[in-house]
């Protein structure tokens, strides 16, 4: 039987019932159809339906769904989220399955030596292409051990990553009860995993992922890890890996009503595609995307990449796409300055079992991957903003844009705090901007000027509001840059 008419028939019983067995569908079906066969026609659409189906023996039991509603997290889920990010390590379970996948790919203990010699030779060879620039830069996951040597060395980092990314969106009421996803370029699937491992720590929530992904190696390393993973907790589904190549995707290619669209660090390998071409093409699979859905794209925080990202943010004005966070636009202005370097900061992970046997050697620095850095863009169709203060009329603070006036003098400022501490033991440095600034503009304290009145700025998270008084103004000419210096006299004020 075609698949429509399965589909019609499972629209038809559940409007019927709010309950009941997948087998019963067999009395309306005209060709002889197993329930298995039943299921697979049927799976891909549930979700929509909101429906959900519970495995029970040779059987399925068809069930309504809550519907889609803000996640509104309970202390204790809050208590949960803030323990697992505070020591931030990847779950045993996960460190397992990546240990045995490398067992089967090379028919060798996972930590046997000479396996561990070619993943530390693979991760050396991935970082040394990395930082290449032009032509010359080479970024290859595709497969053998540079996929192990992946595994190893940046899924725990941006495993843990995407969780502080997605917490940090509970917490401003992006999520919903029920939320579809589309990870890009997944490779072996980071995020995927890291979005079940969060939704299967929450009780009342439930998540459908879906992953685009063009290489065969990566999809192998994905369907032994991620679905494994995931398997016991019937709030989060795995569907069929998409195998596309991202730039050629259209978004005819997605799944309907996508809540979530995440883009980890991967547009930046599209090298093919100019500024404007990968502009359009997330103009284009945002179609797909819910009116109040977020498109959440994701860089290293150097400053090749980052500066690229916001630039991405810059050529994607006007085309519908909207940023949330962490930019704000307190003036009401445009912003878009000559080169903005952002990015935000979390603490070190713990390094999962694999890591530590491979810094088990002469030169530890090398395969020791901990630090969380990232600079990222979410954005959406509707004008939500993470920030809504804005500048009150007749207020007295000086515009950033107009910073090249008040050299050598003091002034008042508003902005927002967009890095954490760059400084070290003599000064702390802190990267600000109010949405009109043409140049890169620093708060600078400097340990003996610190006191109660200035050192809020400590105290401040990324992306948040400050008004800073009586700070003086030194133009960097190496740096083409101002820095705003706090003295005894400053002050810092957050804006809640």
């Amino acid at each position: 039987m075609p698949a429509n008419k399965v589909l019609s028939v499972l629209k038809y019983v559940s409007r019927m019932k709010k309950e009941f067995m997948l087998s019963e569908l067999k009395n309306h079906v005209e060709d002889e159809m197993s329930i298995q066969s039943i299921y697979n026609e049927v799976s891909s659409s549930l979700f929509d339906l909101r429906l959900n189906a519970v495995p029970m023996g040779n059987d399925f039991r068809i069930i309504r769904a809550p519907g889609k509603e803000n996640l509104v997290l309970s202390p204790e889920d809050k208590e949960l989220m803030s323990s697992f990010l505070k020591f931030s390590t990847m779950p045993k379970k996960l460190q397992r399955l990546i240990e045995q996948y490398i067992g089967e790919k090379t028919s060798k203990d996972w930590d046997d030596p000479i396996v561990l010699e070619k993943i530390r030779w693979a991760i050396q060879s991935q970082k040394a292409g990395y930082w290449k620039e032009g032509k010359a830069r080479k970024i290859s996951y595709e497969k053998g051990y540079s996929i192990l040597g992946y595994l190893a060395y940046q899924f725990p980092v941006y495993f843990i990553q995407f969780q502080h990314i997605l917490y940090s969106m509970e917490l401003d009421g992006l999520l919903k009860t029920r939320m579809k996803i589309v990870d890009f370029g997944t490779g072996p699937g980071t995020v995927p995993a890291a979005i079940a491992d969060h939704y299967m720590r929450l009780e009342n929530a439930e998540v459908d992922i879906h992953s685009v992904e063009l290489y065969d190696e990566n999809i192998e390393a994905y369907k032994h890890i991620v679905p494994e993973y995931a398997k016991d907790d019937l709030n989060v589904k795995i569907e069929e890996i998409i195998k596309a190549n991202i730039k050629d995707l259209t978004a005819d290619d997605l799944p309907d009503k996508v809540d979530m669209m995440v883009f980890s660090n991967v547009l930046n390998e599209i090298s093919e595609l100019s500024l404007d071409e990968k502009a359009a093409l997330l103009k284009e699979l945002s179609k797909k995307l819910v009116d109040d859905g977020n498109i959440v794209l994701i860089e290293p925080a150097d400053k090749a990449n980052s500066t690229e990202l916001r630039r991405l943010m810059f050529a994607l004005k006007g085309s519908g796409l909207n940023v949330y966070s962490p930019c704000s636009f307190i003036w009401c202005a445009g912003c878009k300055p000559d080169e903005c370097w952002s990015f935000e900061q979390k603490n070190d992970i713990n390094p999962p079992v694999l890591m530590k046997k491979l810094a088990d050697c002469d030169e530890p620095f090398r395969y020791l991957n901990t630090d969380i850095k990232y600079s990222y863009v979410i954005l959406r169709k509707d004008r939500q903003t993470r920030i809504k203060f804005k500048v009150p009329l007749k207020s007295k603070f000086a515009r950033l844009s107009t910073i090249d006036k008040f050299a050598a003098k003091r002034i008042n400022i508003v902005c927002s705090l967009m890095s954490g501490d760059l400084g070290d033991n003599q000064y702390s440095v802190y990267k600000v901007c109010d949405g009109t600034s043409r140049k890169q503009v620093y708060v600078i304290l400097p340990f003996h000027n610190m006191n109660v009145e200035n050192n809020a700025i400590k105290e401040v998270e990324y992306g948040g509001i400050i008004k800073i008084y009586d700070v003086l103004v030194k133009y960097n000419e190496e740096k083409d840059s101002y820095n705003l210096i706090l003295g005894k006299m400053s002050a810092v004020e957050k804006v809640e």
